[in-house]
């Protein structure tokens, strides 16, 4: 499959004020790439229009749960740039709790940022990617859409769920001149974790201590995922795995499918407490 140039034509990124998502953007602007970008945040994403500085970099304030909203962002890019040949969908959050301390409402909330935001962009997008003669849909997953851990329900469940969207799509592409990939991120220090949800039920501190033991174990720097990422979207790659401990997790779940927690179990332990009040 011939890779694709993103210079001079346009990437559209989602979550793109804070975190992968602005680290991205900022190293497809050195490379030339125009960018459309999108976040629920007006503040962070006007701050990052300003420092790239660029009349190649348009701004888009949407709630990607407003399917309305989203159609119609998807309008306005298409307007500005005629050009649209890659998507990148780096927005998403977390939410801590186990399944008797989370409401309905807190895991809906969670699935529809991180899975039905996924789809609905995509969809909205989909006919400008057609209308390119090559285009790539670059999806985040998480390495949690390899492996479900405890006290992380809502989260595995959106990200299983992305992976299965991304690679269905990619199948239905087949013969189109647009292909589909999947990342799967683990231990990029961007602060999701710290900045993501709790449960209402949790203690706040008994969520602090279980966040930062989570964040700790992160050591992938996110400039280097981001140009792992640009990378594999350059390349239309189908799977591509980010951070030591995706690689070692995608092996883990090979190699046993079923009992995958037994080795997992212990490392997390103190990221999947909460329950144990703070002393």
């Amino acid at each position: 499959m011939k890779h694709l140039d993103l210079a001079g034509s346009t990437t559209v990124i989602t979550g793109a004020a804070n975190g992968m998502g602005a680290d991205i953007a900022r190293l497809l602007a050195t490379r030339g790439a125009h960018l459309a970008l999108i976040d629920h945040d007006s503040a962070a994403l006007a701050t990052l229009a300003a420092e790239l500085g660029d009349a190649r970099v348009t701004r888009h304030v949407v709630d990607l749960r407003d399917d309305d909203a989203v159609f119609a962002a998807a309008t306005e890019i298409t307007a500005a740039h005629p050009r649209v040949n890659a998507l990148i969908t780096c927005a998403g959050s977390s939410m801590l709790g186990n399944l008797d301390q989370l409401t309905m409402e807190e895991m809906r909330w969670l699935t529809d940022v991180n899975l039905w935001g996924t789809v609905s962009i995509t969809k909205a997008l989909l006919p400008a990617l057609r209308a390119a003669p090559a285009a790539h849909i670059t999806h985040f997953a998480s390495v949690y859409a390899l492996a479900a851990p405890a006290g992380r329900i809502p989260y595995a469940l959106s990200k299983f769920a992305v992976r299965g969207f991304s690679e269905a799509l990619r199948h239905e592409l087949e013969g189109t001149t647009v292909s589909v990939g999947a990342v799967y991120p683990a231990g990029v220090r961007t602060g999701i974790i710290l900045h993501g949800r709790y449960a209402a039920a949790i203690d706040p501190e008994v969520a602090a201590r279980a966040a930062a033991a989570q964040a700790a174990m992160y050591h992938t720097d996110p400039a280097d995922a981001a140009a792992r990422i640009v990378r594999a979207t350059e390349r239309r790659a189908a799977r591509t795995m980010v951070g030591r401990e995706a690689r070692l997790i995608d092996v883990l779940t090979r190699i046993a499918p079923s009992s995958y927690w037994r080795v997992m179990r212990r490392p997390l332990r103190a990221a999947i407490d909460t329950t144990t009040p703070v002393a």
